[in-house]
This record gives C-alpha cells, sequence and structure tokens, in this order.
C-alpha cells in the first residue's frame, strides 16, 4: 500500500479527537477539538468536526437512529414499514463522522450490524451501500396482553470483534476498498438533516415501540480513534508505530512506511462477501455434459441456467424449512425446553403452520426435479407452477401471523433460560449457516417474492412459440396476487397487534375513563409520533406520544423504562377535533375539504354542496418560541380544551397535517347522511345579521328577518340576492302560513302579520299599510298543527309567570265572504288571527312544541302538557319515576334545560340541553339503555327521522334516534339554527292515536303497557367514543338496512318546511337529507 493511498485515507477522518485526552467531554457527549497538545498546529474549532465521537460505537448507532429516515419500502412485492436502503445509511453514518469515504462509513456501519443493532429484511447479507438492499432496525416486540416491561434477555459475553473492534485485516480491507473506487462522495456536501422527521410518525409498525429497549451497541472503532499522546499531531512524526495517524503523518512529511506496518490486501468475505454467490455446482452448465452445452445457442444457456436457479433455490428453500422442522421444531416437541403445559400453544405460535408450506414446496421440488431429471434440456417448467401455485394460500396466512410469532419468540427467551440457551446452541450449529432463527422464520415470505423475479428471469430467455412464453405472465399474476393477499393480512395482523398492545399499555387518570373501543373490527391506527410540548408556568416541556387513530386523536406520555403510557389529556374525537398550524403568515385553521365559494350547480339551478365557515376561537399558542413547528389541537364541544405541541421539522410538520385532515375527509366522507347547500353567503353581515328564516311557497322561496327588516329570496334565481320586502326593525322571528297567505313577524316585540300578496319588493313600506298587530309585549311565537288545526301560540313570559295566546288563522274563504269597510282598509284590513285559548302556568317557559293532541311547554322545571280543549295541565314526566331522578337533580344552577320534544310512534323523544331520553305515553323512561349526552351545549334541535340534529356554536352533532349513536357532525362559526319544523309525530307503522292523560290514577295508569327496548349494538368497527360515535360506512341500524326515507308531512304543509335553515356567520345554508347512493 502506497503512503499516499494510506494518507488519503486517514485524511477522511484526521479530525477525529483523541478519547485519552478529552474523557470529561465525551461522557457529557460533547466532542472534543483536537490540537491541545504540544505542537499541534490545529485550530480550536476545526470546521468539519463529527457529530458524535466516532470511535465509540453506542454514540455512531444513537446519532445513526436519530437521522435515518424510516419508511414503507416495497421489496420484492412485499412491502415492509420502518425500512431504510443501504445508501441511505452509509449516507447518515458518512455525515455523523464527516468523511467523504463512503467505504470507511460502510465498515463502520458493518460493526454496528455485527452487533445486530439492525438487519437485512432477508437477513441473508450484512450492509451494503446500495439502495436497492432494505434493512430494519432490531426491535423487541411489546405485549398485545399484557403491561409492563419485558424482562432483559441474558447477558451473554460477546468477542471483542462483535463489539466493534475491527480485526487485525480491517484497515487491509479499508485500503483494497479504496484501490476498487468509492461509489460517491455525496456525504462531502451534505447538509444536516437534523433529526429523523418521521422515524416515529408512521402507522402500525410496531417495530417503532419498542427500538429503544434494543441495547445498543458498545464497543470501541479502532481505525477512528485517536493517538493516546499529547504530543502527537497531524504534521509530527509519532513515536509510537502503532500511531492511528502515523501513516498520514509520513505521508505529510513525505517518508516512507517502516516495514513492520506492511498490511495485507485481503478482503473478509464474511464482511464485505455476498453471502448467496452461486457455488460452482450450482450451475446448469455443470450438471450436463459438454456435448450437450456446445449444442444449444447461447440465449438458451441463459435461458436454462435461469430455470436451474429456480430449480435449485426451490431446493434449498425446503431444505431450510426443514431445517426449522427437525431443528426446532422436533427439539423443542419432544424435550422438557418448554413447560409441557404451553409447549403445544407456544409452537403453533412461533411456528403456525409451517408444516403446510413444507408440504406444498415438497410438491413443487419433487415435481421440478423430476422435469429436471428427465431432461438434460428443460423445455418448460410453467405447467408445474400452475398446478401447484393456486394451493400457495398457507403463505398468506403464515405472513399474516409472523409479528405473534416473534413476540411469542421474544418474550419466551426473556423469560425462560432453558429456551435461552437452547436458542444459542441451535443458533450456532454448523448447519444453521450462521443465522439466527429470525432468518428462517421470514424465508416463507421472501421466497413468495422471489418467485416473479426467478420466473421474469426465464422469461426474459424464452423464445417465442414455447408453452412458457404464455404461461410463465399467468403465474406471476398469480403470486403477485398471493403477494396482495399477504401485504394486505400482515397489515391488519400488524395493526390489530399495535392496538392490543395499545390498550393493554395505556393508563387513564383516575374518573377520566375512556373506552377507545381498540379491539373493535375495522379499528386502525393511522399514524402516530412523537411531539413537543413546551413551556407551561411548572417548566412543563416535555415529549408526548401522539396516536392518530381511525377515530380519534390520543396523547400520552411514555413513563421512563417502562412500556406503559399515561394519557397526557382526554382522547378527541375525530369528528370534533379542529386544529391550528403555523404556516408563513402565522397560526391559521386547518379545514379539511373547504372549497372556495359555491357557484350555481348545473342541476336545475341547485347550488353545489357548501360548507359553514370553519369555528374561529380565541385560542392563545402555548410555550411561544419561534422554533419548530405549531399544530395546536381543540376538542370542540362540552369537554373543550386545547394543546400546542410542536413538530421537529416541516416534514413531520406536514406529515400530521395531511393524515389528520384526509383522515376528516374519509369520515365525513362515509357519513353524509345530510348535505348542505348554499343559500346566501355575502349578504346578511355585521349589522344586517339573519336572525331567523321560513321558507313558504313550496320551498321555492325564503323569508328572512334581520334587524333592518325581512327579506324574501327566490331559490329559483340562485344569483340573485334576496330583496327587502318590509322596512322593520329588530325582527326576532318570521314565519309563513302558505295555505292563508299570512306571513307572520315579532319584531321589537310585537307579533305583526302581513298578507302576502301585499309584500312589494319596489317598496318596502308599502307592506306596512297591510299590517295587522296580534300582540305586544312578546318573547316568542310558535306556528304548527294540533288537533288537526294551524294554532298560533303567542307566549309572554317573565321569570315567575308565562301567558299563552292561541290563535287561529281565519281561514281566506270566510274572510272573503263580507266586503271590508273602506275604516277596515285604512286599518290594514281584515282580522288574519282570531284567539282561540288563553292561559296561564306560574313559570318561565322557553318554546313550545305541537303533539298531534296536545301542546307541550319546555319550562325552566321540564316540560308541562296542555290540553289546548280542556286546557287541563300536568307535568310530562312521571314523578313516581326514580329512573328519572338524573332529571329532577336539585340546584338551579345544575338544573338540565328541556329544549324539544319529537314524538316516534308511542314514544317521546326529550331533548335537554345536555342529554336526550325516551319516555312512554305514561311519563315514565321507556329505554333504560338509551341516553345520549350531547358533546356540544345545544341551544336549538331540528328533527327528520331517523335523525335528531344538535346545534350549538361551534358544531351541529346529528344522532340516530334509534341507536342514539353519532351520525355526522358539522364544523362551523357561530351556527345557529334560523329555522326547523316540527312534525306533530313520526310514526313507523299506522297505530292508533294516543293522548296524554293525568297523573291522578284516573284514566292513566303508570303500569299500563310495557316497552322491550331494541337490541342495540354500539360496534361494527368505526364505533368511537362510548355513547357516541357509530360507525360512519354501517347501515344506520347495524344489520339492518338504512330507514326508509321519511314519509310525507301529514296535514298536506309544503314540502319545503321539511327544510333545516342554519346560518355560520354571512352564509345561510340548508340542510337535507342525503338521498340514497350518493
Amino acid at each position: 500500500m502506497s503512503a499516499t493511498t494510506s494518507a488519503h485515507v486517514r485524511s477522511s477522518f484526521a479530525d477525529i479527537p483523541s478519547p485519552a485526552s478529552t474523557s470529561s467531554r465525551l461522557r457529557s457527549g460533547v466532542p472534543h477539538v483536537p490540537g491541545n497538545g504540544q505542537g499541534s498546529s490545529h485550530p480550536p474549532y476545526p470546521r468539519r468536526s463529527p457529530i458524535v465521537y466516532p470511535a465509540l460505537l453506542s454514540r455512531v448507532a444513537e446519532a445513526l437512529r436519530a437521522r435515518v429516515v424510516l419508511t414503507d419500502i416495497v421489496k420484492d412485492g412485499l412491502t415492509y414499514k420502518n425500512a431504510f436502503d443501504g445508501r441511505q445509511a452509509v449516507d447518515k453514518i458518512a455525515y455523523i463522522i464527516k468523511t467523504t469515504d463512503r467505504n470507511l462509513a460502510l465498515l463502520l456501519g458493518r460493526a454496528l450490524d455485527a452487533q445486530k443493532y439492525f438487519h437485512a429484511v432477508t437477513y441473508d447479507h450484512r450492509l451494503r451501500d446500495s439502495a436497492s438492499d432494505v434493512y430494519q432496525f432490531r426491535t423487541r416486540v411489546g405485549s398485545p396482553i399484557h403491561s409492563g416491561e419485558l424482562s432483559p434477555p441474558p447477558t451473554t459475553v460477546t468477542s471483542p470483534s462483535s463489539q466493534g473492534t475491527p480485526n487485525p485485516d480491517a484497515h487491509a480491507e479499508l485500503v483494497a476498498m479504496r484501490d476498487t473506487g468509492s461509489p460517491s462522495n455525496e456525504a462531502s456536501t451534505e447538509s444536516d438533516p437534523g433529526k429523523q422527521p418521521d422515524a416515529a410518525a408512521l402507522p402500525t409498525g410496531a417495530s417503532t415501540d419498542a427500538v429503544e429497549d434494543v441495547q445498543v451497541p458498545t464497543g470501541v472503532f479502532t481505525l477512528l480513534t485517536d493517538c493516546y499522546s499529547p504530543t502527537c499531531s497531524r504534521d509530527r512524526l509519532c513515536y509510537s508505530i502503532t500511531c492511528p495517524r502515523r501513516l498520514e503523518q509520513q505521508s505529510r512529511l513525505n517518508m516512507k512506511p517502516l516495514p513492520g506496518l506492511g498490511i495485507r490486501r485481503q478482503l473478509s468475505r464474511e464482511s464485505f462477501g455476498d453471502l448467496d454467490h452461486v457455488e460452482p455446482g450450482q450451475l446448469w452448465i455443470h450438471t450436463v455434459s459438454k456435448e450437450i452445452v456446445d449444442s444449444v445457442s447461447d440465449q438458451e444457456k441463459r435461458r436454462q441456467e435461469a430455470i436451474n436457479e429456480v430449480i435449485y433455490t426451490e431446493r434449498d428453500f425446503v431444505r431450510d424449512m426443514e431445517y426449522l422442522r427437525d431443528v426446532w421444531v422436533a427439539p423443542l416437541s419432544s424435550q422438557d425446553i418448554i413447560p409441557e403445559s404451553r409447549r403445544a400453544d407456544f409452537i403453533q405460535q412461533v411456528f403456525w403452520n409451517i408444516h403446510d408450506v413444507i408440504s406444498v414446496n415438497t410438491r413443487l421440488r419433487d415435481a421440478l426435479n423430476r422435469r429436471q431429471k428427465s431432461y438434460a434440456v428443460i423445455e418448460g417448467i410453467a405447467d408445474i407452477f400452475l398446478e401447484i401455485v393456486p394451493s400457495f394460500a398457507p403463505f398468506v396466512s403464515y405472513g399474516a401471523h409472523q409479528l405473534y410469532g416473534k413476540y411469542e419468540f421474544e418474550k419466551e427467551k426473556s423469560s425462560n433460560p432453558a429456551f435461552a440457551q437452547f436458542v444459542e446452541e441451535t443458533e450456532r450449529r454448523p448447519d444453521s449457516r450462521k443465522l439466527e432463527l429470525n432468518a428462517y422464520l421470514t424465508k416463507p415470505t421472501t421466497r413468495l417474492a422471489r418467485y416473479p423475479l426467478l420466473l421474469d428471469a426465464v422469461l426474459k430467455q424464452t423464445p417465442e412459440g414455447c408453452a412458457d412464453k404464455q404461461d410463465i405472465p399467468k403465474v406471476v399474476a398469480l403470486v403477485r396476487e398471493f403477494l396482495v393477499d399477504v401485504n394486505l393480512q400482515t397489515g391488519r395482523a400488524e395493526n390489530r397487534f399495535n392496538l392490543l398492545q395499545l390498550e393493554q399499555q395505556l393508563l387513564f387518570r383516575p374518573g377520566e375513563q375512556v373506552d377507545l373501543r381498540l379491539k373493535e373490527e375495522g379499528r386502525e391506527m393511522i399514524y402516530k409520533g412523537p411531539l413537543n410540548r413546551r413551556g407551561g408556568a411548572q417548566g412543563d416541556s416535555s415529549e408526548l406520544l401522539v396516536f392518530l387513530l381511525d377515530h380519534a386523536l390520543l396523547m400520552v406520555k411514555q413513563r421512563n423504562r417502562s412500556e406503559q403510557h399515561k394519557v397526557y389529556r382526554r382522547p378527541i374525537p375525530l369528528e370534533l377535533l379542529f386544529i391550528m398550524a403555523t404556516d408563513e403568515t402565522g397560526m391559521r385553521p386547518v379545514v379539511p375539504g373547504r372549497t372556495p365559494r359555491n357557484s350555481t350547480g348545473q342541476n336545475g339551478g341547485r347550488r353545489s354542496p357548501a360548507q359553514p365557515h370553519p369555528p374561529v376561537l380565541p385560542i392563545k399558542m402555548e410555550g411561544g418560541g419561534k422554533n419548530g413547528f405549531a399544530i395546536t389541537f381543540v376538542h370542540l364541544g362540552r369537554k373543550f380544551y386545547n394543546m400546542t405541541l410542536w413538530a421537529a421539522t416541516h416534514a413531520n410538520h406536514r406529515k400530521w397535517i395531511e393524515n389528520i385532515t384526509q383522515q376528516q375527509d374519509l369520515m365525513r366522507e362515509r357519513s353524509q347522511f345530510f348535505e348542505m347547500e348554499m343559500l346566501s353567503e355575502g349578504f346578511f353581515q355585521s349589522a344586517d345579521y339573519a336572525t331567523c328564516a321560513a321558507p313558504f311557497s313550496g320551498g321555492q322561496k325564503v323569508a328572512y328577518g334581520t334587524p333592518d327588516g325581512v327579506y324574501f329570496q327566490d331559490l329559483r334565481e340562485p344569483n340573485r340576492d334576496p330583496i327587502k320586502v318590509l322596512a322593520l326593525t329588530d325582527v326576532a322571528q318570521v314565519d309563513v302560513l302558505d295555505d292563508y297567505g299570512l306571513l307572520i313577524v315579532l319584531s321589537e316585540g310585537q307579533v305583526i302579520t302581513f298578507p302576502l300578496d301585499a309584500l312589494e319588493a319596489m317598496d318596502p313600506l308599502a307592506g306596512l299599510k297591510r299590517a295587522k298587530r296580534i300582540a305586544a309585549h312578546t318573547s316568542f311565537f310558535k306556528s304548527g298543527v294540533c288537533v288537526g288545526q294551524t294554532f298560533v301560540c303567542v307566549v309572554k313570559t317573565s321569570p315567575i309567570s308565562s301567558t299563552i295566546k292561541v290563535f287561529e288563522p281565519i281561514d281566506q274563504n270566510v274572510r272573503g265572504r263580507n266586503k271590508p269597510t273602506f275604516r277596515k282598509l285604512l286599518q290594514g284590513g281584515n282580522d288574519t288571527l282570531r284567539i282561540y285559548k288563553e292561559f296561564y302556568i306560574p313559570v318561565q317557559s322557553t318554546s313550545i312544541h305541537f303533539l298531534r293532541t296536545k301542546l307541550c311547554v319546555a319550562c325552566v322545571n321540564g316540560f308541562e302538557i296542555i290540553d289546548p280543549d280542556t286546557l287541563d295541565t300536568q307535568g310530562l314526566l312521571d314523578p313516581n319515576d326514580e329512573s328519572l331522578e338524573f332529571v329532577r337533580r336539585r340546584g338551579e344552577n345544575t338544573r338540565p334545560k328541556p329544549v324539544a320534544i319529537y314524538r316516534i310512534e308511542n314514544e317521546f323523544l326529550l331533548c335537554y340541553d345536555e342529554f336526550a331520553f325516551y319516555i312512554d305515553r305514561g311519563g315514565r323512561r321507556s329505554r333504560r339503555n338509551f341516553l345520549v349526552h350531547w358533546e356540544g351545549s345545544p341551544t336549538s334541535f331540528a328533527f327528520q327521522y331517523p335523525y335528531v340534529l344538535a346545534f350549538e356554536p361551534t358544531f351541529v352533532e346529528i344522532r340516530n334516534v334509534e341507536t342514539g349513536s353519532m351520525s355526522q357532525v358539522i364544523q362551523g362559526n357561530n351556527l345557529r339554527c334560523l329555522f326547523a319544523d316540527t312534525p306533530p309525530s313520526m310514526r313507523r307503522s299506522r297505530t292508533s292515536q294516543s293522548s296524554f292523560s293525568s297523573h291522578n290514577g284516573s284514566g292513566f295508569s303508570h303500569g299500563s303497557g310495557s316497552y322491550a327496548p331494541p337490541s342495540y349494538s354500539y360496534n361494527g368497527g368505526r364505533s368511537s367514543l362510548p355513547g357516541s360515535y357509530a360507525s360512519s360506512q354501517l347501515p344506520l341500524y347495524p344489520g339492518q338496512q338504512p330507514p326508509p326515507p321519511p314519509p310525507p308531512p301529514p296535514y298536506g304543509r309544503a314540502a319545503g318546511r321539511e327544510e333545516i335553515i342554519f346560518v355560520s356567520d354571512d352564509r345561510v345554508l340548508t340542510l337535507r337529507m342525503a338521498l340514497p347512493g350518493q
């Protein structure tokens, strides 16, 4: 070896610090700056110092793990999770030690590989500087069955070479590699990649949980150590002939190497060779006579070699499987290594259906051997594969179970010393070929992936007209189908394993236990990774591990040296998750699925689907600081909280945003039970906002009330803004009685009616001439149908009482019989409403609801039932029903507020601002297992069977009234329901009418009748938090078909009254039930 070459090699790590002079710095993790000794010509801080001290393998291993980006890599049709390629590993090592010599970085990487810090996914070769070779870090699989850290495996004494200290020939290997030329010098220009952005933030990979539990390699890489002499420097010859810098010093001083420093230029096959090389005896040309070889063309020779490779590799594979059967399974089955009580189960879990795999491939091997023995020049092999490949199903089952087998193997090895000794002794046997058990356990899946490659090589050399030319593509297609199934089933198995593991690891605070339903079929772990929390009055700066599940976001804090995760904050259902993230302009909301302002569609002038404005929340970013990328997670609703966390890199930050928004979009697509359309945008703003609305003319027009007056909008002209028809102030309510041609308005506490035909768009004051004041000092009014009549109830309420006047509209034909006098024309024309009943209740009321034969008044103390004919009043709830004590709890500050009531057959759904439940005709609770707790604090409700919609300022929660499960959530800002009509009742079948009776025992018995609640199912794979989030991709009733469309409205009410109109800031939208199939 020339001095120039050696000096070039050493120059790549010339600035590496000396451990002897800087032991204190190394303990603190700060690399020492060389050149502090006498005669040193080094500057105090070199320009390119290593990231860590490169001679210590533990430091290099930790730095490599922090910087390698783990991704899902597909190799030979199989997907390997949390993997990296050899080129990336060499790049990172070269950057860490600051060298331009990739061979030096490769040698250092193999020192880590020798201690099994990482391994090839096929376990059959060492680290290679190649982008086509895939590797994974060695991991310990956590328990999916119980919590707690696995016991550490028995400690074994390793040889110095296994601890990373190169053998005497290591330097020669490095020099020989240098003589052949370095593949590239990319590391010389590589910028600092920072820490790994997405290493631990990948979906479903179980390996990332336990990688920290694997022992970090230890040892000293002597090639990168510095001289112990304080007088040694780069420009002065050291007195020691074994100084690592001696060759470099001799080169700088133009000296010849001394005789004692000659190094053998010899490559180590174990370190740098290819373990899957082909022995000469395995070539086809060595198995047939020379005459046969000479009689075929060169292309046929290549084809026969490719066929021969298929055959002999099949023999090797079967031999490896027989090795598993004879050397591992047989002794474990017959000896007392595993306790007899669990011996059979252990063998089944670890080796699964390996006997089925052996059976299938033995058939294939024997068929190929017979073909090879029958013909010196084989015509084809595709027919054999076409016969046997359809039986490859055992490969799929085996691949899906591998993770569980690995877990059982590691658990037994860590807890059973006898088994650990058996493993160590067996893996050292000559017939193991220096491969550990995992290398053999992965061979069935990797063998399946090799078939397309081997057969493609045969196909390339197969001439036209040969049967294999048509049959091999069919075989490859069949094998690829099995590979797709293996990937699918393996992904599902790993996902389920990770979820089972996570469920056992979670620790909730007392009283905050939440059932995340992680065992449900179809549950997925979408993404996971660490995010940082900053600031806090008590220095609450820490790293949180965040899990993005298919239905919720979970934040946990890992306990030191334990597999347990302490839940940091309450999990957030994705339907109620709102996120804000930093960008170049600052903090902004991230709203999935948002589109620009909607325009007119092409379906009959109907508008395109729309969205409310995203919530605007007064959130102050916690922690502050300019470094990092912040994401604020907001839990909307009654359990509101917000949490700001920081990602380490922009890539990680973007990955989190993408995964969350994609999953939320997917959930919205699956739960589109109601669709929205824009009625108006940008018209009602600031002071002139919409306070109320009412559709009329069969849903073709809408009347809006604002503080400035009443506006009409014709929905048949979607590009036209609403037009003002009445100049009034403080309009709080509007309603339209289509059958009577009346507009009813509540303005400044007065109820006023207007004939629709008297309202002119060109003159908002003209309609005032036909106004008829009905009542003054009014709190609210409500129109509806009861006992077959249309009523308008006008309510004047105070904190201690309520006066209710019931009006009925005067029929148009009756009013037309008598011509109005001139005086009445001047006073506004004929009467439009006439008094029907008037009554008083000694309690404050908030709303009125029309049942089929009764009026229901929502009061501060609960619901009151009033007979409009007799004016008899009674409480709705049975006072003797103890199951309703949660409603009658004492304390004015905690009393739930009744808001709405809906009749469904012979039951009534009562909606309070906190919860909803069913009662029967007797006022007793009918479905004891049905109790909905609203996620928000709803101020109003709407109902369209089978859904009830609860409106709160930041979202609308839509629930199924049969199951109580959450069906859809619509987020928005300043949401208010402007109009929602209430049908008198909803009946799934025709039954006899019923009416409320008194609670005095006469005419009504609380003991009469009974209700058998249906069997509710809250599983199905997509449920989220308890009692709330049902599957958005399952039928509304699990196991049943979706309910039929709602029946036509009763009593001839206009179809447009079924619409639900709500507002979000300046956007007025309507909600309609989505048509089946949309």
